[in-house]
């Protein structure tokens, strides 16, 4: 083959991977992709749906108002992070059992997440370990996002894992002391939890293994479903955390003003204003419509992220113009990695990047430093 005719063939191969671009376009095509059971379980919410709908609607309640001959020619979206530094303002939401996507699950995320220098965050109940994940991009950006135990000594184990194996922060969702009431799972019967497939962190667990009386499989599952009910999750377990660690620990899931200021009492490093993507309570608050009060009651002393519903690019201006400093992307990311594995994921944040950056500069603002400058107004 002559040199012509290879680079015909490499552009040729290049045709034959017709890319979603649209969040729609990548959810239609992941949907083709995905067992049933797995789909219904990665796009439902709780009960009839209505919180999940509401999180989307919320954006469109609000109007950016550019501004105009601002010099946008310089154009930085970067944002630090408890002491890191990353190009954009993304970060790749903890979503458990990603094998029920793709065969390598969140080793193809977090590889594209580190080729992007993006953060990834792992979930408890993962398909790959602590350990497997960190091996899989040595040197990207990762945090652990905790399910606490009712055994603490559990909880307390998986975060000195972590911490061990190079992970920057620790995510503890508060909105999940039960699962919600998913209609679409338990029509179908589905439950990943109930197959295994999110037992990855625990059978790799010494504190787990420790406490079975059975270690035969239907043991093992049985006694995760029994852990991660946690309906006396209180303040004080996050205290008691505070001194097993010295990561910084965000609070993933609030919504009110009021445990704001509770969680700065308890000395939490972050908030993660979120609704679990409408999977948990429904007929809660879209999260965007929370931002603005806990950002407010936040005043800046410690990073508020944002997450649930985030679909385009501006949607992302339009959280931080409300008060995120960063925004946690799910969904999408996890209909590109069913929908093309590592390269899928990829493309995913590359097109979040690309209408970021356009639709920040066509608002008047070059670097994220000037947000507070732009305008939003109630549509």
């Amino acid at each position: 083959m002559n040199q012509q005719e290879g680079l015909l063939s490499v552009e040729t191969d290049r045709k034959e991977i017709h890319f979603p671009l649209s969040f729609e376009e990548w959810e239609q095509k992941a949907a083709g992709m995905m067992q049933p059971g797995g789909y219904g379980y990665a796009c439902s919410g709780a009960g009839k749906g209505e919180t999940g709908r509401r999180n989307e609607e919320a954006f469109g309640k609000w109007a950016i108002v550019p501004r105009m001959l601002s010099d946008v020619s310089d154009g930085d979206m970067s944002v630090t992070l408890f002491g890191r530094t990353y190009k954009t303002p993304f970060l790749l939401a903890p979503i458990g059992m990603q094998k029920l996507a793709h065969p390598e699950g969140e080793l193809a995320s977090v590889k594209a997440a580190s080729n992007l220098n993006v953060p990834f965050i792992l979930s408890t109940v993962a398909s790959h370990s602590i350990e497997e994940v960190a091996a899989a991009a040595p040197t990207g950006s990762k945090w652990f996002q905790l399910y606490w135990s009712n055994n603490e000594e559990i909880s307390f184990s998986m975060v000195e894992r972590a911490e061990k194996a190079g992970y920057e922060a620790i995510v503890v969702t508060v909105d999940t002391v039960r699962t919600g009431f998913r209609e679409t799972d338990i029509r179908s019967e589905f439950s990943p939890l109930s197959k295994g497939l999110g037992k990855a962190n625990y059978v790799s667990d010494p504190a787990f293994m420790k406490a079975l009386k059975s270690q035969d499989d239907d043991a093992i599952v049985a006694s995760i479903l029994e852990n991660i009910q946690t309906l006396s999750l209180h303040w004080r377990h996050i205290a008691k955390l505070k001194e097993r660690t010295n990561l910084p620990i965000l609070l993933k899931g609030i919504l009110h003003p009021e445990d704001v200021q509770t969680a700065l009492e308890y000395g939490v490093d972050g908030i993660i204003v979120s609704n679990h993507g409408g999977r948990q309570l429904d007929g809660v608050i879209g999260a965007l419509d929370a931002l603005p009060s806990i950002a407010e009651a936040v005043q800046k002393r410690i990073p508020v992220l944002f997450d649930s519903g985030i679909r385009r690019g501006t949607d992302v201006v339009k959280a931080l113009a409300l008060g995120a400093d960063a925004v946690l992307i799910g969904r999408p990311f996890l209909y590109g990695l069913a929908a093309h594995g590592q390269q899928g994921v990829e493309k995913v944040i590359e097109g979040f990047t690309r209408e970021t950056e356009i639709s920040l500069s066509l608002s008047g603002i070059a670097n994220l430093s000037q947000i507070g400058r732009l305008k939003m107004v109630r549509a």
